[in-house]
């Protein structure tokens, strides 16, 4: 039930209200509100009880286990938020001078650093404020390279066929035509066919590693030796670092390009739209087109770098210093950590993500590509499910919530039928995976002997299943009735 529909007229909840503030005299006459706003006409306990109901309601990693393939779902330290939540951070003002910000600057500058150790680039910039931002920034980059060695024929951008949506979408919105690489049996980039498309119209290859398939490339170096004797750049999706946080680092894969979610891997809850942050690093080519703004350290102290300093950046991607809450955040995480702790969580993701997967295994669901380990995430296929019993990949995940438990990512990577991409995250316990594994295990049973109950799944949550096409192309967000009390007082 909306607040609205518990109003009742006159009813009010006055005891804790604000007193009124200072008058805005200098807001001009056109800009203020004709009429009062529609208010629900509540009582302060009905507000409190409505709100905590809802936030009950709510699926998240502090509530529930949420094995969100290829989103890195895992819990987050309290600690970091409140680190970045310190006044000092809070109350300084974006525009206040650089020698006032010395604190906050060098944070960030330090986490440039970090970025550049843990990934193995030459430089990094903070600037993108999300990953596909990011990967804009990165294949602008690599677009103003060949423009400024006046290699303009280079307009294909090569992208594995197990890409993330939005690598396509990205070089697209760079203006390059995009050439679908076929990934062969084992998972693996196609080599015979990416030597195929390789050529003077090559500006370079997108790729994910650990891909989300779920495996590692194992020809990582040499597609990367491939596509530079083409003349290309390759770009790292850092959407997976969590798995090879630690152990391996892109820059020494021959990448040129990369972007970090931030959001993901180091202390930021990931979904739900945001917030998000997606610092780039580059190799030693690249370095001269880094977005702004950027931190740089000198005798004088820290301070941000301006365009006049960086004649061939790619130019500015976002205002101020990016979205510095969430870069805090990833400072005071990688600063708790520490080097042994980015291995840990490397290992500990892996760990849970194989430990789920041969559980499974042997409990007779099906894996994609059951001659390769895991990495911090798995695909289990419900083709021979859905053929024998009906059991879909939609309806296991409809049934995961009834049973508490977020469900895995569906349907992606699509060139997998019926597929369920699960990523256990290395803060899960033992328990919780045995818990989720047998919960599979009781849905595939109840499918076999019961058929006509998967259509029911969910049944308790407040949505039951939706028509999903219908809820995606016309979604019903606002409430009519609010209109209605508008006209009514008007």
């Amino acid at each position: 039930m909306l607040i609205f529909e518990k109003s009742k007229a006159e009813r009010c909840c006055q005891a804790q209200m604000p007193g009124p503030g200072p008058e805005a005299d200098d807001i001009p006459a056109h800009l203020l509100r004709s009429r009062a706003p529609v208010w629900p006409e509540v009582s302060e306990l009905e507000v409190v009880r409505h709100f905590t109901r809802l936030s009950q309601l709510n699926y998240s990693v502090d509530t529930h286990y949420y094995p969100l393939g290829s989103c890195t779902m895992k819990y987050n330290p309290k600690a970091c938020h409140r680190l970045a939540s310190l006044p000092g951070f809070l109350q300084r003002h974006p525009l206040a001078p650089d020698e006032s910000g010395q604190g906050v600057l060098s944070c960030l500058f330090e986490l440039q650093e970090m970025l550049q150790n843990i990934t193995g680039m030459a430089q990094v910039s903070l600037a993108p404020m999300a990953g596909a931002h990011g990967e804009y920034a990165g294949v602008a980059m690599i677009r103003a390279y060949h423009a400024s060695r006046g290699d303009t024929e280079r307009t294909e951008m090569l992208v594995p066929a197990a890409a993330h949506g939005t690598n396509p979408a990205t070089a697209a919105m760079c203006g390059f035509t995009v050439v679908e690489i076929p990934i062969d049996a084992e998972g693996d980039v196609d080599l015979q066919a990416l030597d195929r498309h390789l050529g003077p119209r090559t500006a370079g290859l997108m790729l994910t590693n650990p891909s989300t398939l779920g495996v590692f490339e194992r020809n990582v170096a040499e597609m990367a030796r491939r596509v530079h004797q083409a003349g290309g750049l390759l770009y790292y999706d850092g959407a997976n670092l969590n798995a090879i946080v630690g152990k391996v680092r892109p820059g020494d894969m021959g990448f040129d390009a990369i972007h970090v979610n931030v959001h993901k891997t180091f202390a930021t809850p990931h979904g739900g739209g945001g917030p998000g942050s997606g610092p780039v690093g580059v190799g030693e080519r690249l370095r001269p087109f880094l977005p702004l703004p950027m931190v740089a350290w000198t005798a004088e102290g820290y301070r941000w770098l301006g365009g006049e300093e960086r004649p061939q950046t790619i130019g500015r991607m976002s205002g101020f210093g990016g979205n510095v809450g969430i870069l805090l955040r990833a400072y005071a995480y990688l600063r708790m950590v520490g080097a042994e702790g980015l291995s840990r969580i490397a290992d500990y993701a892996t760990l849970n993500a194989n430990y789920l997967m041969v559980r499974l295994t042997k409990a007779g669901f099906r894996v994609a590509y059951p001659g390769r380990r895991a990495t911090h995430e798995f695909i289990v296929t419900l083709e021979k499910e859905a053929h024998e019993m009906g059991l879909r990949a939609l309806d296991m995940a409809k049934a995961l919530l009834d049973r508490g438990f977020y469900a895995p990512t569906v349907y992606f990577p699509q060139m997998v039928p019926e597929c369920l991409l699960i990523e256990p995250t290395e803060t899960e316990t033992r328990e919780e995976l045995d818990r989720f594994a047998d919960a599979m295990i009781a849905i595939r049973e109840q499918a076999r002997t019961e058929p006509g109950w998967l259509a029911t799944t969910p049944t308790t949550t407040p949505v039951t299943r939706l028509d999903e096409a219908l809820a995606a192309r016309k979604p019903d967000l606002v409430w009519s009735g609010v209109n209605a009390n508008q006209e009514k007082q008007a």
